[in-house]
C-alpha cells in the first residue's frame, strides 16, 4: 500500500489558534475588569465635544482669572488707572471707534474714566469665579452633611431638616442679601471694603443654595439606605457612621459632583445681579455685573461697553452648563450618549 500524498496536518496549528483566542478573550476581560467608574465616565466624556469644550473655557477662565495680575502686567495696563485722554471732554465717551479699543487697549476703555476694559474683565472674572466656587463648596458642604442625616435616620431628624428646607427654599434670597450687605459694617474679621461684601454673598448665596443640593442628597440616601451592601454591612456589626461615610458616602459622589457643575454658573448669576443692583463689591474694584449696571447710561452711544461683559457672563455660563450637562451625562449608566 502506497504512502499518502500529503503528511496528516498536527494539532499545533489548531492549538495555537485556541491560545490566541483565549488570550485574546484573556485580555478583554482584564480590560473590562480593569475600567473603574471614574476612566468609563471619562471615556464617556470624551465622546461629548460639546462637554470637552465647555471643560476647556472653564479651564481657560480659571486661569485667566489666577492670573490677572500677570497679564494686565504684560500688556500693560491696570484696572485702576484713568485715562482722561481717551474720553471725549464733551459727551465723556471714549475716542475712535468701538469704544476706543487700539493695541493698548484690547476691549476698549470705559466712558468717563477711560479706565482698561481688558484689565477690568480680567479682574472681574476673579470675582466671579471666586464667589461662584466658594458659595457652592458651602452649600455642597451644607446639603450633604445635612442631607445624608436626613434620609439615613428619618423619623424626627427628617422631619426638622425637611422642614428647614422647605422654609429656605421658600425664603426670598435676593431681597434677604440686599438687606444684609446694606447693614454690613466696612470691616468684618479683618476684612475691609469689597472683601466683607464677597465674604457675606458666598455665605450667603451657600447657606440658601444648600436646600437644593439638600433634596437630592436625601432623596438618593433614602434609596441607598435599603440595599443589600448597607444590610450586610448592618450585620457585620459596622456603626452607622461607618455605614454613613464609608458605604453611603461613595454612592454619592457623581450627583454631587454633577449637581455642584449645575450649581457655579448659577452662583456667578447671582453675584452679577447683585453687583448689578448695587449690593454687590464696592467701586473701584472690578465686577462684570457692575460694569453692566454703569453701561446702562451709555449703551446707545458707547454699546461695546455693555457688550464685553454681557459676553463674559454670557461665556462663562454657557461653558458650565455645557459641563454639567456632559458630566450629567457621563456619571449615568443608564445615559445613551
Amino acid at each position: 500500500m502506497t504512502a499518502p500524498l500529503h503528511e496528516p496536518t498536527t494539532d499545533a496549528a489548531p492549538n495555537a489558534a485556541e491560545e490566541a483566542a483565549a488570550a485574546s478573550a484573556a485580555e478583554a476581560k482584564a480590560a473590562v475588569q480593569g475600567r473603574s467608574l471614574g476612566r468609563i465616565a471619562w471615556e464617556r466624556l470624551k465622546r461629548d465635544k460639546l462637554a470637552l469644550t465647555g471643560g476647556i473655557v472653564v479651564l481657560v477662565l480659571i486661569v485667566i482669572a489666577l492670573l490677572a495680575p500677570v497679564i494686565t502686567s504684560l500688556v500693560g495696563q491696570d484696572p485702576d488707572v484713568y485715562h482722561q485722554s481717551l474720553i471725549d471732554p464733551l459727551f465723556g465717551t471714549p475716542t475712535g471707534s468701538l469704544g476706543g479699543i487700539s493695541g493698548d487697549h484690547l476691549l476698549g476703555v470705559e466712558p468717563v474714566n477711560g479706565r482698561d476694559i481688558f484689565a477690568r474683565i480680567l479682574y472681574g472674572a476673579q470675582i466671579s469665579l471666586l464667589v461662584g466656587f466658594l458659595s457652592a463648596l458651602v452649600a455642597v458642604v451644607l446639603g450633604t452633611v445635612l442631607g445624608i442625616l436626613a434620609g439615613f435616620f428619618g423619623g424626627w431628624v427628617d422631619a426638622t431638616i425637611s422642614r428647614v428646607m422647605d422654609g429656605l427654599l421658600a425664603f426670598p434670597q435676593l431681597l434677604f442679601i440686599i438687606a444684609l450687605v446694606s447693614v454690613m459694617p466696612n470691616e468684618m474679621l479683618g476684612l475691609s471694603g469689597s472683601a466683607v461684601r464677597v465674604f457675606v454673598m458666598i455665605l450667603v448665596i451657600g447657606f440658601f443654595g444648600w436646600p437644593y443640593i439638600g433634596r437630592v442628597v436625601r432623596g438618593q440616601t433614602l434609596s441607598l439606605r435599603e440595599r443589600e451592601y448597607v444590610e450586610a454591612a448592618r450585620s457585620l456589626g459596622a456603626g452607622q457612621f461607618y455605614i454613613l461615610f464609608k458605604e453611603l458616602l461613595p454612592n454619592l459622589v457623581a450627583p454631587i459632583i454633577v449637581y455642584t457643575t449645575m450649581m457655579i454658573p448659577t452662583n456667578i448669576l447671582t453675584e452679577a445681579a447683585l453687583s448689578f443692583l448695587g449690593v454687590g463689591v464696592k467701586p473701584p474694584t472690578a465686577s462684570w455685573g457692575q460694569m453692566l449696571s454703569t453701561a446702562i447710561d451709555y449703551y446707545d452711544s458707547d454699546p461695546m461697553y455693555m457688550l464685553v461683559p454681557g459676553v463674559a457672563i454670557f461665556v462663562t455660563v454657557l461653558a458650565f452648563n455645557l459641563f454639567g450637562d456632559g458630566v450629567r451625562d457621563a456619571l449615568d449608566p443608564k445615559g445613551s450618549r
